[in-house]
């Protein structure tokens, strides 16, 4: 949950010099590295909604996370490396708040010494003759590999990564050599035109193929990294400290907190073009219907990109050989300003083209409906929601809560029994829409608790007396809808407003965070980042908190995240559940979930194709939690084919078919004749909800509603 949080009042309770550390521009990295430490440690002790002591527990949890974070599979650092720095495991807690950089200069240039060094490993591998025939295994479960204890394993390590990449690539050969084949079989068993070319590899034909695409892949890895700035690895080192606070308080960079800001609002100020890295070079990606790249005429997809010129008055920039985001910050910039991109067109020839920058949307952040025909001849609404989206800078800027009172419009004009909302994957966004939401389906009322630090309790309502839609109302989630989501599932639960069903649970993410600009506590014009601050816990009207327990669908269907370790509840520095008193609400007589939940269940029970994805999601699982893995060729093979057997019965479920047909809008059916991508995108959403068992049973639920409201 992210919330537009002003602080100001707040911060006067706080003695500020405490908060105050540096009133002079830093003159370099260090310094500034040094400043952000100071200001980062205080602003956690005194704003954090739970602040921990900044002592040598503290430190020893910063340290053992800072490994997770930056040497995750243990293939970097060696056993001395790990000695000498353990001597620093207790230490961390002071250095925060000194602004010491001992430890994270120590680490991060040695980090770039083993890269260097691992570089070079990995050409001696890829020179000599790679034996695929060897009995050796693989360990991939990290927790159970060890740092190694010197070069020679390190060596073998690598080698033995190497190894594992090319067999997962010769496989991908196999898999696409099967299908195409299985393609050309078809053709020719029905007599049809046969287009279909491929050229079956030897075995040895596509080690060869496979060892030169990982070789090129391990390459482009390390000239990356060696590109990376070594003050973008400082972000990497302030974030071990913020998290073992709590999950969700993050440190982030100026450029960080960029990125940020235009996917949360959903808009970016530029040209409306993907930026894609390919060996060391830059090119277009696919370019935005309307946007100024696509306006330009002159652009396509695929042409290279050699300079930029993000100001009329400055030289253009070379970017051959730069990192994508830092390409794609010289060509954002403020909206009708001039941008000029050299670009090497696929004939060989150059270009330079300028374009005006302008506001480009981006469209999968925003809600989303279609109407819904059921094969009993019924018509409901279904709206995606992917985000509650918010743009506080802007006025007449696009929010959540509009898009979704506009898509219910569209959907009363078609004349829909009943609505399904969906929430699945959707990770949270602006605490505010859930009230506004909220009021779209139902009267004024409470929606939340919110209590902060001090154990103040905030009962915050939606003052909405007129919703649009008082019909059947069910909501889709699953364990990665969370914060904003769980928020209004559980309220509209609460309530007895809608039938909450998918997975068992909820993600569990039951705190309110806000940004907090380091700035405010510097006398300096500079840019110190953000730090996005735990600073208060939500709680249900029930006064429950979703913290670690989420919501419990009523109606409940188990998914391929179930099986997983997918929620807070599995995150060693997540905050705890408890309760708080509850407030007044009463509660609404809609449905008769009992009623609802049996059907339900007697439909789930005889359905073979819910039965067999929970039997496939179960072997996916045990799949993914294996420890090791063979790379020896022949048994890679042989273990491939066997899960190729068992995945064979699992086929019946990229065929399956809900039997539910979706009908567009006029207006979007005009806009698909002029906007290519808009169209694509269109019949690929159309595809994957036709497929989408769990919306075939929303379906069947809010026709019962509807049947016995």
């Amino acid at each position: 949950m992210w919330k537009n949080f002003k602080l100001n009042k707040f911060l006067l309770l706080i003695p500020l010099t405490s908060l105050m550390f540096c009133f002079n521009s830093p003159k370099n990295d260090d310094e500034k590295m040094q400043t952000i430490m100071v200001s980062v440690k205080n602003t956690l002790s005194y704003l954090h909604y739970s602040p921990k002591s900044i002592n040598d527990a503290y430190s020893k949890d910063v340290y053992k996370h800072y490994f997770e974070l930056v040497d995750p599979a243990k293939r970097y650092f060696l056993q001395s490396d790990m000695d000498e720095f353990s001597k620093h495991e207790t230490k961390l807690d002071d250095y925060i708040g000194q602004g010491d950089l001992t430890f994270y200069k120590l680490t991060i240039d040695r980090l770039y010494q083993r890269v260097d060094e691992i570089d070079k490993i990995t050409q001696d591998i890829f020179s000599k003759p790679i034996n695929l025939q060897e009995d050796e295994t693989l360990t991939l479960e990290p927790k159970l590999k060890k740092v190694p204890a010197n070069k020679q394993e390190q060596y073998n390590e690598w080698k033995k990564f190497i190894k594992y990449n090319i067999l997962q690539e010769v496989e991908s050969m196999n898999s696409k050599e099967e299908a195409q084949k299985e393609k050309k079989d078809s053709v020719q068993k029905y007599k049809l035109k046969d287009t279909i070319k491929f050229k079956v590899l030897t075995q040895d034909e596509k080690i060869k193929k496979a060892t030169d695409e990982v070789k090129d892949l391990v390459k482009d890895t390390f000239t990356r990294f060696k590109k990376r700035k070594k003050m973008d690895w400082f972000t990497v080192y302030m974030n071990a400290y913020t998290e073992v606070f709590d999950p969700h308080t993050n440190y982030y960079s100026p450029k960080d907190k960029e990125d940020f800001d235009t996917q949360f609002t959903g808009k970016v100020i530029g040209i409306g073009a993907l930026i894609q890295e390919k060996k060391g070079n830059l090119y277009l990606g696919a370019l935005t219907i309307g946007a100024p790249a696509w306006k330009s005429k002159q652009l396509s997809e695929g042409d290279k990109i050699l300079k930029v010129k993000s100001k009329p008055k400055e030289d253009a920039v070379n970017v051959v050989g730069m990192l994508s985001d830092e390409a794609v910050r010289l060509i954002r910039g403020e909206k009708g300003t001039p941008v000029t991109l050299t670009v090497q067109k696929k004939d060989g020839t150059i270009k330079d083209v300028t374009m005006i920058r302008e506001e480009v949307a981006i469209e999968d952040t925003f809600a989303r409906s279609i109407v819904v025909n059921t094969p009993n001849g019924k018509k409901y609404g279904f709206i995606n929601l992917p985000s509650f989206n918010a743009d506080f800078e802007n006025a007449k800027g696009r929010n959540a809560s509009d898009d979704i009172k506009n898509e219910i419009i569209k959907l009363k004009e078609q004349n829909i029994q009943g609505i399904i909302l969906d929430l699945r994957n959707n990770g949270g966004g602006s605490l505010t829409e859930v009230g506004d939401i909220m009021g779209l389906f139902m009267e004024a009322g409470p929606y939340v608790q919110v209590k902060d630090g001090n154990g103040k309790i905030q009962t915050l309502k939606n003052k909405n007396e007129t919703p649009i839609w008082t019909g059947p109302l069910v909501i889709m989630q699953n364990e990665l809808s969370a914060s904003a989501s769980e928020i209004l599932a559980g309220v509209m639960q609460d309530n007895g407003r809608a039938m909450i069903i998918g997975s068992p649970q909820s993600f569990g993410k039951g705190t309110v965070q806000t940004f907090v600009d380091l700035n405010r506590f510097l006398n300096t014009e500079d840019d110190f980042g953000s730090l996005k601050l735990t600073i208060q816990k939500f709680y249900r009207i029930t006064g429950e908190s979703t913290q670690r327990k989420g919501i419990v669908s009523d109606i409940q269907m188990k998914d391929f995240f179930t099986y997983a370790e997918v929620g807070e509840r599995y995150d060693d520095y997540a905050l705890a559940w408890d309760k708080i008193p509850p407030t007044k609400f009463e509660k609404l007589n809609y449905f008769n979930i009992q009623a609802l939940e049996k059907a339900s269940a007697d439909r789930m029970a005889k359905n073979s194709n819910y039965q067999l994805l929970l039997e496939s999601a179960q072997w996916r699982e045990k799949l993914d939690k294996e420890e090791n893995i063979t790379l020896n060729i022949t048994k890679f093979n042989e273990l491939m084919k066997n899960r190729k057997s068992q995945i064979e019965k699992f086929k019946a479920l990229t065929k399956f078919e809900n039997g539910l047909q979706f009908m567009m809008y006029p207006s979007e059916i005009e806009r698909e004749k002029k906007d290519e991508a808009f169209k694509k995108k269109s019949e690929m959403w159309i595809k994957n909800l036709k497929k989408d068992l769990y919306l075939q049973e929303a379906m069947n639920i809010v026709s019962d509603m509807g049947a016995k409201s």
